[in-house]
């Protein structure tokens, strides 16, 4: 159990080691989704040491390339919507009226297309998510989409999921999945490893009239944490207790990606909760607990 900051820097190095054996296992690991192999225990062992895992190329082929086409064509339907913002922190690309830093945002993907639907349904998807989660009963909580534009795409400050959507035994996770090859110079994503057994954490994001959530920037700075180098298919897992951010994108091209936010199916979240469209859907295994009487039915 880390009990500090230091003990989880000091674990940073370690965690870079196993980093690299991990690229190497996982890259090797997801052959063709018929193959049906799963993680192996010292992936999950992996994960579990340092609250995220990195999968090679999990997507793959005709349904990456649909996916990304279809992502593309999304962002350019909706060009006339509200889709661009930026998000308040503490770093040099915080939102200012002025600010050229920005990011193009769509949220519960599934609910434009099909196809992104699907996606989520991909066998060798849930197997990796169901060995880290521990659990087949797979519940989707949302889904989105971050597109950083090339030279001008805002960073997200350090900050850990939990405050967002807290639940009661801590099972969200979080699939990242990479539309395009992501480095720290194209907005790439970082993390802490270990930081997930810190627990919840001290939320140092603004106050008033701001849904933003970030950890003390001074204690997990950017500069400190592990870059993921990922390719276009690759997904990283991570817990939503793991701190983690991503850079700003200085780069000539962009770093597309889309999430999916998933729990355990007999989770709760703590106290309420706006509601999200495709809430509780089931993904994989059963639902005990879902309420079926009549009263409650039209309820997310």
């Amino acid at each position: 159990m880390i009990t500090n900051l230091n003990e989880c820097s000091k674990q940073s190095m370690d965690s870079l080691i196993l980093y690299e054996l991990s690229v190497r296992l996982t890259s090797v690991h997801f052959q063709p989704a018929s193959a049906m192999v799963r993680l192996t225990r010292e992936q999950i062992q992996f994960y579990k040491d340092n609250g995220y895992i990195h999968l090679k190329g999990l997507i793959r082929g005709k349904e990456l390339q649909r996916v990304s086409e279809e992502y593309d064509s999304l962002f350019k339907r909706k060009n006339s919507e509200k889709t661009e913002s930026s998000w308040v922190g503490s770093d040099d690309t915080f939102r200012e009226s002025d600010s050229p830093y920005t990011v193009k945002g769509i949220h519960n993907l599934q609910m434009h297309h099909a196809v992104f639907g699907q996606l989520l349904y991909n066998e060798a998807l849930l197997d990796a998510l169901q060995d880290v989660m521990g659990t087949e009963n797979i519940m989707l909580h949302h889904t989105k989409a971050h597109l950083k534009p090339p030279e001008k795409g805002a960073s997200y400050p350090m900050h850990q999921d939990y405050p967002y959507f807290p639940y009661e035994k801590d099972s969200m996770v979080a699939a990242f999945i990479h539309l395009d090859a992501a480095t720290p110079e194209n907005g790439g994503l970082f993390v802490y490893p270990g930081s997930h057994k810190l627990g919840p954490l001290e939320d140092f994001g603004p106050k008033e009239g701001s849904h933003f959530h970030y950890v003390d920037q001074k204690k997990f700075p950017i500069e400190g944490a592990t870059p993921v180098i990922a390719s276009a298919g690759d997904v990283v897992i991570f817990s939503y207790l793991l701190v983690h951010g991503s850079s700003a994108n200085h780069s000539a091209r962009a770093r597309r990606m889309l999430l999916a936010q998933l729990a355990d199916a007999s989770d709760r979240p703590r106290g309420g909760e706006p509601g999200q469209p495709g809430r509780g859907w089931m993904l994989r295994g059963v639902n005990l607990t879902r309420d079926a009487t009549v009263a409650n039915r039209a309820r997310d």
